[in-house]
């Protein structure tokens, strides 16, 4: 018998407010709190409360026969608390009836992993510990931002006490092998990799509601088709995707939830397939092989590479800024400028700059709130200006910023201030003029 896993990955950024050049030094908040709220508040209406709503009618209806798998971000756990308590308790809910795992993730829905092993550890132990304290469950299986993954990675997952981790089945990976298969880390073979069939999970996640797909409509029915004319000897078919695909992504005029709800008595009608979380997957199948990854991969993309977060010369300086003052917010011990350092971190900022003009664009756009990538990093590198400048002041003096959620930065020496804001409004030109020149030489147009 073939299993199923089905993941799901919840997230939503703190989203940063339009933050100008004059405000740097003066204005010490960065949060657009009202798009905060609004886009969290919406979401939860659309897709988290009726398709938690419809998993916990489907393990009623089929019992131990039906699981499921989440992640939760602590960025959207924190926003959940603030403006959509009913949220966390319809996950909580799911969570007792025993047939949902959920999963070790970044805190911040971060890079960290990238860059700081310190960091990313710590960040790995703030996730767990918001699931402890939810949802009763101490993770065993770890999924990083966005899928990301290398050899190397892997090893630090593994050696935080993982036992499984899931990642894209990259063709440029797998080359001639399948992703219905269990593998392990090539560096740990203790670790057990799970790898995303992506046609399966995107034919869902993205393709479902496209009219233009030569397959459209999907119905339960014919995806089921498609599940039995895998391979024989395949056993274990990984179904990751976001979980705003129902009812954001793909509205509930689409019919996505009455495809959902059909999917499993479809699956069990045939008789050849069973449902597993994560964890019992990678512990009820035997690894075939170790796989190689020695470059990090995602699941963003065509590429299924880092390009979506770090593929121009603005990612690239704003990852590097953020983490390089990592050091002095830390020696700070200041709780507020921490976790302010940790959700400038979330990877969306640097998704936001992305300059892609090809297959994957529309796709950029949809998620971006900027009009253009370039306003997305000139707005995030003010704000960098301006946290730095709070760094500064709290340095050696982890009193001199105030707990608050609007910290307020102590009086710092004029000319030392314009002296660094300016060197940094014209690393940031420099930094948008190179890359504006590069985008219009490979497509002949400016985003």
């Amino acid at each position: 018998m073939k299993t199923i896993c089905l993941y799901f990955q919840v997230h939503q950024p703190f989203r940063l407010k339009r933050y100008r050049f004059f405000d740097i030094g003066k204005d010490h908040f960065y949060y657009d709190d009202f798009s905060n709220r609004s886009i969290l508040r919406k979401v939860a209406e659309k897709c988290y409360l009726p398709t938690n709503q419809l998993m916990l009618d489907l393990i009623k209806a089929y019992g131990k026969q039906f699981k499921i798998a989440y992640s939760l971000s602590g960025i959207v756990i924190e926003q959940m608390e603030q403006y959509a308590p009913e949220v966390i308790e319809s996950f909580k809910k799911l969570a007792k009836t025993g047939c949902v795992e959920f999963l070790g993730e970044t805190y911040s829905h971060s890079l960290a992993s990238l860059q700081n092993s310190k960091e990313f550890e710590e960040q790995v132990k703030l996730q767990t510990s918001l699931i402890r304290k939810h949802f009763g469950q101490n993770p065993t299986v770890f999924r990083n931002t966005e899928l990301i993954y290398s050899d190397s990675i892997g090893k630090r997952v593994a050696d935080m006490g993982f036992k499984a981790m899931l990642t894209e089945g990259a063709k440029h990976v797998l080359g001639w092998r399948s992703p219905n298969f269990l593998y392990t880390n090539a560096i740990e073979p203790r670790l057990k990799i799970l790898l995303k069939n992506f046609r399966l999970s995107d034919d869902i996640a993205f393709r479902f509601s496209d009219k233009n797909w030569h397959e459209w409509p999907l119905t339960a029915e014919k995806y089921v088709s498609w599940l039995n004319d895998t391979d024989e000897k395949d056993e274990v078919i990984n179904l990751f995707m976001d979980y705003e695909t129902f009812g954001e992504h793909q509205n509930k005029a689409t019919g996505i939830f009455d495809f959902l709800r059909e999917l499993p008595n479809k699956i069990f009608a045939n008789g050849k397939f069973e449902f597993k979380t994560p964890g019992e997957a990678a512990e009820s199948h035997q690894p075939v092989s170790p796989i190689h990854v020695q470059y990090p991969i995602s699941w963003a993309d065509e590429e299924r590479d880092l390009s979506a977060w770090l593929g121009n010369e603005m990612q690239d300086e704003a990852y590097s800024k953020i983490y390089q003052t990592g050091e002095k917010v830390l020696k700070t011990k200041n709780e507020n400028l921490i976790k302010t350092w940790r959700s400038l971190q979330t990877s969306d900022h640097f998704y936001y700059m992305c300059t892609k003009w090809f297959s994957d664009g529309d796709v950029h756009i949809y998620f971006n709130p900027y009009d253009t990538p370039y306003e997305a990093f000139i707005n995030y590198m003010n704000v960098v200006s301006d946290f730095e400048i709070l760094v500064d002041n709290a340095s050696g003096n982890s009193k001199s910023v105030k707990k608050t959620e609007k910290p307020a930065a102590e009086k710092i020496k004029p000319k030392a201030e314009k002296t660094s804001v300016k060197k940094s409004i014209v690393a940031t030109k420099k930094v948008v003029k190179k890359e504006t020149t590069a985008v219009k030489r490979k497509t002949g147009k400016l985003l």
